[in-house]
């Protein structure tokens, strides 16, 4: 956590803002997926609560605040009660592990008659240097939060709909896992700092034991994995059980599914932790496939020789972090975008369909880009 209190104090307070980030984007993203949805069917959406209906979010926080306590009678009361908050953790601990702009450095400075300094903080929670596995391991529990649900609200509804979702997540976790080994064979690496780092400058390749390069293209993880990326893609609606893979909370069907049981602030949980997911999944796929905060002509020294020279030495970082944050948050919006769109734009499967294409399609495919990207790395770096 740090060498002394002071570095202490600001990783402490770094954690608690990047999950605040998370947790105040879902209010956002509801808006956002409401007035998206009016517009592709043609309609207004939220327009009365405020300007273009943006107090509306106050309104439903006040309303699942003040909703009143409900349990069914039959349900096993700790499962019932813990699965909500099961359902947040593992979203908010994979999202604090991913680099969301440059590191800042802090000069030696005066405070409270003590030198501090200097410090070198890096912008997220946390860096294990296995981060792939780390975000993979955290974020197949929330699993256990969906079956704790259906299981613990003693409803049919809700325990078929938990059921189909540890199905569905542990199909496509297969397919989502190997899509990834491709990139790790090229990158050489499970830290996203040194994933989003090799993604600088120009595409760049070795044929033959010589280095090539092709200066239009940026040198992103899309243009090495392209089948690879298809398939994360893919999977991470059917790990966030998004349309068009929301078996899990088929109306129709199921009511609404794990939570049909869940109201008031135990139901908001639920939907912070939908949102988290999708959150990470965005940031895991410009992580991987876009450069994550990087540019293309755009270096972080060039960057902050610029700031320099309008501001001191540590708002300079300050600002530098800021500008290449702003760029990783814009790529995220693109894709929490293209989830909302691909929701009100795409039928439902039905479940055959979906276990079909999991365990007939995705994983064949899968295995088949690894074994193909293992042979080309292997010719393509001399090594035959």
């Amino acid at each position: 956590m740090g060498q002394d209190a002071m570095e202490i104090t600001i990783n402490l307070v770094k954690l608690i803002v990047i999950f605040l980030l998370m947790v105040q984007m879902v209010p956002l993203l509801v808006w956002v997926e409401r007035r998206g949805s009016a517009f592709i069917q043609n309609r207004l959406g939220p327009n009365r609560v405020g300007p273009l209906g943006l107090v509306q979010l106050l309104a439903d926080a006040v309303k699942f605040l003040l909703k009143e306590e409900f349990a069914p009678a039959k349900a096993t009361k700790s499962i019932f009660y813990l699965a909500p908050i099961i359902a947040l953790i593992p979203g908010a601990l994979a999202f604090a592990s991913i680099p969301l702009s440059v590191p800042f450095d802090i000069s030696e400075f005066t405070f409270w008659g003590h030198q501090w300094g200097p410090y070198q903080f890096k912008t997220q929670g946390y860096d294990f240097g296995i981060g792939i596995v780390f975000v993979l391991g955290i974020s197949s529990l929330g699993a256990y939060a969906l079956l704790m649900a259906g299981w613990g609200s003693a409803n049919k509804f809700s325990l078929f709909g938990a059921l189909r979702a540890c199905a569905q997540m542990i199909s496509y976790e297969l397919a989502l896992g190997l899509s990834l080994v491709g990139l790790l064979l090229i990158f050489g690496s499970f830290s996203f700092t040194d994933i989003v780092n090799q993604q600088q400058g120009p595409l760049t390749f070795h044929f033959l034991g010589e280095k090539t390069s092709l200066g239009f293209l940026p040198n992103w993880g899309i243009f090495y994995q392209p089948l690879g990326a298809l398939i994360f893609f893919v999977s991470i609606f059917a790990e966030t059980n998004r349309l068009p893979f929301d078996l899990p909370e088929a109306e129709a069907e199921l009511v609404s599914g794990y939570h049909t049981e869940y109201g008031g602030l135990k139901m908001l949980m639920f939907y912070i932790g939908e949102y988290g997911h999708m959150m990470v999944a965005s940031a895991l796929m410009v992580t991987f496939f876009f450069g994550g905060y990087h540019f293309p002509g755009l270096n972080p020294d060039s960057m902050l020789a610029f700031w320099e020279t309008y501001f001191s030495v540590n708002a300079a970082q300050l600002m530098n972090m800021l500008f290449f944050h702003l760029i990783l948050f814009s790529k995220i919006l693109v894709f929490l975008w293209i989830f909302i769109w691909v929701r009100w734009s795409v039928p439902r499967f039905r479940y055959d369909q979906l276990m079909d294409l999991g365990w007939k399609v995705m994983l064949p495919w899968a295995l088949f880009n690894t074994v193909v990207t293992s042979v080309v790395v292997l010719v393509m770096r001399g090594g035959v």
